[in-house]
């Protein structure tokens, strides 16, 4: 005669605990931390060796963005994967609009004043929400919505100035934070949606798309010839290793900001961009003696706490949907010893 069966504990869940530097918040970090460094790098190789000429510098940053992902595929960080015409043509029209999107910025900073311009890029997270909800058709909560609130008016506060703009600067500046919302989009569903491209995957192939793009706008903005020009008379060894240098950080910032942008999602990158610009200003003020008002000095800490309460928000709202579901009403007890329903009641919970 068969015994009975001994019977199995119930288990609520059973997932492993993820890797503590594998996480969101570690990855916005290390992209607030890449990106204030390749500020202020910018910065230092513009007032010492006067290079002005941004196209080039884009150019400079797409060029090692692509070496860099190409040198992590062979080392076996990754492996590209195999992709038909329809989504190569996906690649090129996004590396095109990585590349609209710097044009149309420049453009319209040299028709609009910095902080006019500084106000409406600012706006890039009530884009965000919009496009997601009317393509994608996304929900986002009230409280999300109440979040960001202090956050624009912190931004708005912290780059007060000269609002001073042209019809044709006003629409350019409103159409480039309309593309670098949907750019932002675009990247989180090219990474989580039906290709999934890993993040060194979408650099590999969209670097030197964009890299010859640039080389394009520079030819035809005419800074190429001044290149050229400068190279004859100012290059130095000291100028290049600079150049490489500000290129392996641009790699890796764009690295990190595609893997945070895949864990966390679109609006959460707009909303990092946002506290990236007044930390940029804090770090004007710091790094360069950069003088403030008051007005903007409060700003920048109510930015600060605006994006604190954003991160409180979309923490307690993932949260809440990771909670595990429980029944409404306890399931019977099948006949049996008593030792075997004290062991039934034995429930734990694996961590």
């Amino acid at each position: 005669m068969l015994g009975k069966e001994r019977p199995v504990p119930l288990q609520l869940i059973n997932t492993q605990r993820p890797d503590k530097v594998d996480t969101s918040y570690s990855w916005l970090a290390m992209y607030f931390l890449l990106n204030l460094t390749l500020t202020i790098y910018n910065k230092a190789i513009l007032s010492t060796f006067h290079f002005s000429f941004p196209w080039t510098l884009t150019g400079i940053h797409t060029l090692c963005s692509g070496v860099g992902a190409l040198a992590m595929a062979h080392l076996g960080y990754f492996t590209p994967a195999q992709l038909g015409e329809r989504e190569n043509m996906v690649m090129l029209m996004f590396s095109f609009l990585y590349t609209l999107n710097i044009a149309i910025s420049n453009v319209s900073l040299n028709v609009v004043s910095v902080a006019f311009h500084q106000v409406v890029r600012a706006m890039t997270p009530v884009f965000t929400i919009a496009i997601s909800i009317v393509f994608l058709s996304k929900r986002y909560t009230f409280m999300t919505y109440l979040s960001l609130l202090p956050l624009l008016l912190g931004v708005y506060m912290a780059t007060v100035g000269d609002y001073s703009y042209t019809p044709i600067g006003f629409f350019l500046t409103v159409l480039g934070t309309v593309l670098a919302a949907t750019k932002t989009v675009v990247t989180n569903r090219i990474q989580i949606g039906r290709l999934q491209l890993h993040p060194l995957d979408l650099l590999l192939r969209m670097s030197p798309l964009a890299f010859v793009q640039t080389v394009i706008f520079s030819w035809m903005k005419g800074e190429l010839d001044e290149v050229v020009s400068f190279c004859k008379t100012d290059m130095s060894l000291k100028l290049v290793l600079a150049l490489l240098v500000n290129g392996i950080i641009a790699f890796f910032l764009n690295y990190v900001s595609f893997t945070a942008n895949k864990k966390t999602s679109a609006l959460t990158m707009t909303v990092a961009a946002n506290v990236k610009q007044v930390l940029s200003i804090v770090v004007a003020v710091t790094v360069f003696n950069t003088t403030i008002g008051f007005l903007n000095g409060l700003g920048i800490v109510m930015t600060l706490i605006g994006g604190a309460c954003y991160s409180y928000v979309d923490l307690y709202e993932k949260n809440q949907r990771m909670r595990p579901m429980t029944p409404a009403m306890p399931l019977p007890s099948p006949p049996g010893t008593a030792s075997e329903k004290e062991e039934l009641l034995n429930v734990r919970i694996v961590s």
